[in-house]
Formats: structure tokens, sequence, C-alpha cells
């Protein structure tokens, strides 16, 4: 797939269309599911008689050899939806556009910190990176934008979206005792595809934590601004002049 550029001036470029992700497999997606499990239904029942077949009327040298045949078309038929649909997400996540909440709502949790830090670097925060998983001490994505502050992003993904079970002010506890004091951010901040509960607000503004719930979610993926011009109380910038919002190729 031919890697998309961004243009070098400072214009906002407008969100496209993406296709869907991989791990929350869609019709016409990643991994054909159903396609797979007809394949291997039919290779239960075919490879056996193959060899039943061959015992009776054939050598039993030809019976195995026809069996690991079948077997190895079976394998490389796995093996080629798999690359399918790895590569999809590959070329997907190259292309932070036209992310609205729904696109968000249907990522694995891993793939959506994945598509936080690729607009963290779509909109110049290029030394962006993705630190989720065990260990990370509260923080799934980290980076630096143009003013020079460090941003420290924990990701909350909710399945059901908005119907799945909100933030509440345990989650954000974790974050707030190393945002600051372990990875240095200067800007700490909570995503999350779906709600927060008032009280983790309240916990968030008396903390100087930033939350982007899920409409701000959506202005941000789908639109043009970064998220520093979106939320409001950020320090001061590190930089006496910022570096300007020129686009280039994050991958």
């Amino acid at each position: 797939m031919t890697r998309r550029r961004y243009p070098t001036h400072s214009a906002p470029r407008r969100p496209g269309r993406a296709r869907r992700p991989v791990h929350r497999r869609k019709k016409g997606q990643g991994v054909d599911t159903a396609g797979l499990l007809v394949v291997a239904a039919l290779a239960s029942v075919l490879i056996p008689q193959a060899r039943q077949w061959l015992a009776l009327h054939g050598s039993r040298a030809g019976a195995v050899a026809i069996a690991a045949l079948a077997a190895g078309a079976l394998i490389l038929v796995l093996v080629k939806a798999g690359r399918r649909g790895a590569s999809a997400w590959a070329a997907r996540r190259r292309r932070p556009e036209g992310w609205d909440i729904h696109f968000l709502d249907t990522l694995h949790h891993t793939e959506f910190e994945e598509a936080v830090r690729d607009l963290m670097r779509r909109d110049g925060a290029y030394d962006a990176i993705r630190v989720g998983g065990a260990g990370d001490n509260g923080a799934d994505v980290k980076g630096t934008d143009p003013a020079g502050r460090r941003w420290v992003i924990q990701c909350k993904h909710r399945r059901d979206g908005a119907a799945g079970a909100a933030v509440g002010t345990p989650d954000l506890h974790v974050l707030n005792g190393t945002g600051r004091p372990v990875h240095g951010g200067d800007v700490v901040v909570l995503v999350t595809n779906g709600r927060i509960t008032a009280p983790a607000v309240k916990f968030a503004q008396s903390q100087r934590l930033h939350l982007v719930d899920r409409t701000t979610l959506n202005t941000w993926a789908s639109g043009s601004l970064p998220l520093w011009e979106i939320l409001a109380d950020l320090p001061a910038p590190r930089r006496s002049h910022p570096v300007g919002r020129v686009r280039r190729p994050p991958f």
C-alpha cells in the first residue's frame, strides 16, 4: 500500500475515511473467521475420508502424502488470512484520518493506544510512543508537543463505548501518582471513548489532570485541531517560540 505523505504547509489536513480494525473483526476486514471455520470443517471431514479411501484402494504412503498436502494447504490459508489482517491495521494506523468515535469504539485496547499515539504524531508530537503494557506505571502514550511540553497519556478503552463502565476516580489515582514524578509529564491526560463520572471530573480538576472524554475525543480524532488547541488551562510552553504545525510523515 502506498505510504501517505503529510503536506509540508501549515494548513491542517481534512480527515478522510479509514478502514475498520483487525482485532474487532467485522464483515470484510481482517481475518475472515467464518471462512476459516468453513475451511477447517471441510478439512476435518475430507482429510480422514481421503486417507480411508486411499488406505482401501491405494498405498498407505499415498494416503499419508494426500493428508499432508491437505494439512499444508489449510495452514497456508490460515497464515495468509492472518497476514491480511495484520497488514490491514498496519496500513490503517499510518492514516489517522476520519477516525471518528465510532471507528475508535471498534478498536482493540492496544490498537486504541496506538491510535492515540498516531494522533499525537499527526499533530506534531513526532516523538510520541506507546508504552502501555505491564509495568507502564499508568502511562500508555508519551510525547512532546511543538511547544516543548511533555504529555503523559493514560488510555481507557471501552468496548461498548458510552454504554461501557464509566471511568472513575480509581482510574485516575495511578496516573496522578506517576504522571509527573515518574514520567516527568507537563500535561497529564486520561483519554477514553467512554464516560467519566462526576467525582472523577472533580478529582481531575483538583489535581490538574486533563480529561478527554468521548465527545472531546471525537472532536480531536475526526477534526484537524491538535489536542493542545482543544484542551484548556495547559501549562505555559517550554519553548519561547513553539514549533509550527508542519506536517511530516510520522512513520
